[in-house]
């Protein structure tokens, strides 16, 4: 809920500076369509800025991962599934029903009527079936994990591969039954895909556009892709707002698409800004340059809201856990492992570096989520116990490193810098030698800890994508990593049996089976699940937040 504030006068800006206000913010996708007529009657119209921490990777979500491109890619896409206002769970959008087999690989899929993508596009089964086929048919560079991500992690293969662990992936084909009907076969179940399809990865996009602007004409190399122009110029979807321009760097702008299938917006124009650095974001809205943002400080909340701002919570559905790199022989030992979760106390962690209402883990995923255990093993805070294990290991001195990240904000860890202090004191108070390494977080800090052996403890976590327990856990321990430097065969056997599993009643067991053997195996120590923090200026009203960030603008109006 937004947080009641009082009024604030409004001040005159310096010349040159962008003059917003905002209004009403709500992100419906009614089922029941909306009134073409409303937009800009209610609100007058006007512009919306919202400050990003960066900017998009590209406007093709197909290729995307990242949250700031997925941000921008709900203002102009839909999917066939959504989510529930205010939750992770599934919901329809472009599909108004669906309907699963018994041997859970067929879904049929009944289309939304009289829906259109911006270039005029009909919406209707063959586009389904275009997209889907699509993304089965990449070849080459379009097949790396760092360009197509998602449909690599949930589809895990393609028509055609060179890679053989490529080629026997979930997806068998796609039929159109007839215009609003489309049929999905899979070649083996998984009780989580009609909740992946929420992912704007899988959103729909227009085959005419596809086609006219060679999508999937992209080149350079993993670390450096060149995308065409329909991932930068031309990105067709159905949402509430189309595409009017991208300045690199800067900020993308887009405008209200009248024929929207259901409430139409009320904004002429939303404009995503980046702004890199937590401080000039708050000083961007404070100089009402800017009418929200995302990713507030911990430390920025009571005195925003001093100031008349508003501060809204989005609901957590995240983990930060610290990481234990099993490469290091002194980690390799659990009794060690066990001693450095003594010796945490995870509430004055929180206290002292996250928002109010975060709330400590006990293992990798958080509680709303299928398979979250009520059993799991659980290391309370005990410097003595901890000083115990490390003698019984030999370990009495142990040194080790803790790397953690600088120049960062993430949902899971909004002040990496205070929470890297808390745990280093408690360490110590246990009698550990904390050596800290700090490194910028992008590319230093994940190459490090992604990318190679030489860490021992670090700070890391997951925002999850979707409702879903192999999005938390599956994420984390389904195949080996550098991250975590251990080769345990009968955990990923059996992430992967749950994985396959055809509904979710027959999931829950299983990863709460799983839960409760990471938590006795422990390759980290789960910390929290913080509250992330959006501000906004007193203009703006009813921003309904969701977990899994899917916050579409166009019930937003102007005061």
């Amino acid at each position: 809920m937004v947080r009641s504030i009082g009024g604030r006068a409004a001040a005159l800006l310096a010349a040159g500076a962008l003059l917003v206000t905002a209004g009403c913010a709500e992100s419906d996708r009614d089922a029941g369509g909306g009134d073409a007529s409303g937009g800009g009657e209610g609100g007058g119209g006007g512009t919306f800025v919202f400050a990003a921490s960066s900017d998009p990777v590209v406007l093709d979500p197909a290729f995307a991962s990242d949250g700031e491109t997925f941000r921008v890619a709900r203002q102009m896409f839909e999917g066939l599934v959504g989510t529930e206002p205010g939750t992770p769970d599934p919901a329809p959008l472009l599909a108004e029903s669906w309907e699963t087999s018994e041997d859970g690989l067929t879904y049929t899929f009944d289309l939304r009527e009289d829906v259109t993508f911006h270039d005029g596009t009909t919406f209707d089964a063959a586009a389904v079936c275009a997209n889907f086929d699509r993304w089965h048919g990449w070849t080459g560079l379009q097949q790396n994990e760092n360009i197509s991500y998602y449909y690599n992690s949930i589809f895990q293969g393609f028509a055609e591969s060179e890679d053989p662990e490529l080629e026997d992936g979930l997806y068998e084909s796609c039929e159109a039954q007839d215009e609003q009907t489309a049929v999905i076969t899979l070649t083996r179940p998984f009780a989580g895909f009609i909740a992946s399809l929420s992912l704007p990865a899988f959103s729909m996009q227009s085959p005419t556009a596809l086609e006219e602007f060679d999508a999937d004409n992209i080149s350079g190399s993993a670390d450096d892709v060149r995308f065409s122009a329909y991932g930068t110029e031309n990105p067709t979807g159905t949402g509430p707002f189309q595409f009017e321009s991208w300045e690199r760097g800067q900020s993308v702008t887009l405008t209200r698409y009248d024929d929207y299938w259901g409430d139409v917006a009320q904004l002429d124009t939303v404009v995503i800004q980046t702004i890199a650095d937590g401080n000039a974001r708050r000083q961007a809205l404070e100089g009402e340059q800017i009418d929200g943002y995302d990713l507030v400080a911990p430390g920025d909340v009571q005195a925003l809201e001093d100031a008349g701002f508003q501060v809204e919570d989005r609901p957590a559905f995240n983990v930060l856990y610290l990481g234990m790199n099993q490469a290091v022989p002194e980690l390799a030992d659990p009794r060690v492992r066990q001693a450095i979760a003594h010796a945490i106390d995870k509430d004055a962690v929180i206290s002292q570096s996250m928002p109010e209402g975060s709330t400590p883990a006990t293992q990798f995923m958080p509680e709303i989520v299928t398979g979250y255990s009520d059993d799991v093993e659980t290391y309370d805070y005990d410097p003595a116990r901890a000083q115990e294990l490390l003698a019984e290991a030999g370990q009495s001195d142990l040194s080790i490193d803790f790397v953690y990240p600088t120049g960062v904000s993430r949902p899971y860890m909004p002040s990496p810098e205070d929470t890297f202090v808390a745990i280093r004191s408690q360490l110590e108070a246990a009698g550990i030698t904390v050596n800290p390494v700090a490194l910028p977080w992008s590319p230093d800090y994940l190459d490090r800890i992604q990318g190679s052996e030489d860490h021992g403890l670090h700070l890391l976590g997951w925002t999850g994508d979707y409702n879903d327990p192999d999005n938390f856990v599956g994420v984390f321990f389904g195949t080996p990593k550098n991250e975590w430097g251990f080769d345990n065969p009968e955990l990923f056997s059996a992430l992967s049996q749950a994985r396959g599993l055809p509904t979710a009643d027959e999931q829950g067991p299983a990863y709460e089976a799983i839960n409760q053997q990471v938590m006795e195996f422990l390759p980290g120590v789960p910390i929290a699940s913080p509250v992330p923090s959006l501000a906004f200026a007193p203009e703006v009203e009813g921003y309904e937040t969701s977990p899994v960030q899917d916050e579409v603008w166009n019930g937003v109006t102007v005061s």
